[in-house]
């Protein structure tokens, strides 16, 4: 059982990455203020995903906080 656990958190599964994409994809039609709002919820969790594409999504829109 340990070996299949372990085979399958090793295996790339493709609903997460279709997650991903969705997350990334609904980032992309929030408003400016929604984005902004985001990025002061995630200004405490310097070092996450959610952050670095939060913080990419402002530099995009040429945004500031």
């Amino acid at each position: 059982m340990l070996k299949t656990r372990m085979k399958r958190l090793a295996t790339p599964n493709d609903s997460v990455f279709e997650r991903l994409a969705g997350i990334e994809c609904a980032m992309t039609v929030l408003g400016d203020e929604d984005i902004l709002d985001l990025a002061d919820i995630t200004r405490l969790m310097p070092d996450t995903a959610l952050t670095e594409m939060v913080r990419a999504e402002i530099a995009k829109r040429a945004i500031s906080l």
